[in-house]
């Protein structure tokens, strides 16, 4: 069952498109890496799916119409945006006693669950939290509500690299399920390589690349050549070639891995590469299109 679906999906501010001629599916119970360069449109076709924007074109978000039926889509949906804000006056139990108030799904054990992981006081106030604090205080409220889309943009944003790998564990162990998506935006790719099973890349508001991570093994390889094979291993067009440490890497798609380990050693690309490469094969912006 598809919990995300567009057709054609498009978004135009003044003279920028932001979102031109979007086709996606997303499989319900999926974590899906959503990466781009800055102003790719990640952040509008968020929007969309939220029901913050309006859009031309087809999107399906649990079998509904986020514009039109926003109200019942929120039931089901959570957002974290790269900013988190709450209100500075706020005390950390006021904040669990009010997402307590107002979302029928919310867990106030859960949250206190994730809370007892930090050194967050309950008694402190939000103003008196580092950015860190904030930021995690709002993942625990967050990921107490029983959503079954959750929507994640750049949502380590502040915290540091512990911080941020508690977070994702917590993600798989405490919250992820395979009734649950999740659609993550991120600038660190490789922390999240081992939590996603679906990849997306968008660049100048359309996918460019859009598989499984399974997919992407068998469809991707790199081959590191020492300078006698260069020239061979650039005989079978790879998509990509950079240099480290006098040697070659290479990037194929499609290619016969027994092939490629007559050249060099043979391996899977990771995102952050795999990215740079295929944003590398794309063409110039052009006018009046998100860059």
């Amino acid at each position: 069952m598809s919990c995300i679906e567009a057709r054609g999906l498009r978004k135009v501010y003044g003279n920028t498109v932001a979102l031109d001629g979007v086709d996606l599916r997303v499989e319900e119970g999926r974590i899906v890496g959503l990466i781009g360069p800055n102003g790719a449109g990640k952040s509008t076709a968020l929007n969309a799916i939220l029901g913050l924007a309006p859009f031309q074109g087809e999107l399906k978000v649990l079998g509904r119409n986020p514009w039109t039926e926003r109200d019942q889509l929120m039931r089901d949906v959570c957002f974290i945006a790269d900013v988190a804000v709450l209100p500075r006056w706020m005390r950390v139990t006021q904040a669990l006693d009010y997402v307590a108030g107002v979302h029928p799904r919310f867990d106030r054990a859960k949250a206190e669950g994730f809370l007892e992981k930090t050194t967050i006081k309950r008694t402190s106030k939000v103003r008196e939290l580092s950015k860190g604090m904030v930021t995690q205080l709002h993942l625990a409220l967050v990921m107490a509500i029983d959503a079954k889309l959750l929507l994640l943009d750049e949502p380590t944003l502040g915290l540091d690299i512990l911080f941020r790998k508690q977070f994702y564990d917590s993600l798989l162990n405490d919250y992820f399920d395979k009734t649950r998506t999740i659609v993550v935006t991120t600038h660190q790719v490789e922390e999240i390589e081992h939590v996603l099973t679906d990849l997306m890349f968008i660049n100048r508001g359309r996918i460019v690349l859009d598989c499984s991570m399974d997919a992407l093994e068998s469809r991707y390889l790199e081959v590191m050549v020492v300078p006698e094979h260069a020239a061979a291993a650039r005989a079978l067009k790879p998509i990509h070639e950079r240099q480290v440490f006098g040697r070659s890497i290479l990037l194929f798609e499609h290619a016969d891995r027994e092939q490629l380990a007559a050249l060099g050693e043979v391996r899977t690309p990771g995102i952050a590469d795999l990215f740079v490469a295929v944003m590398g094969t794309q063409p110039a912006g052009v006018p009046g299109v998100a860059a």
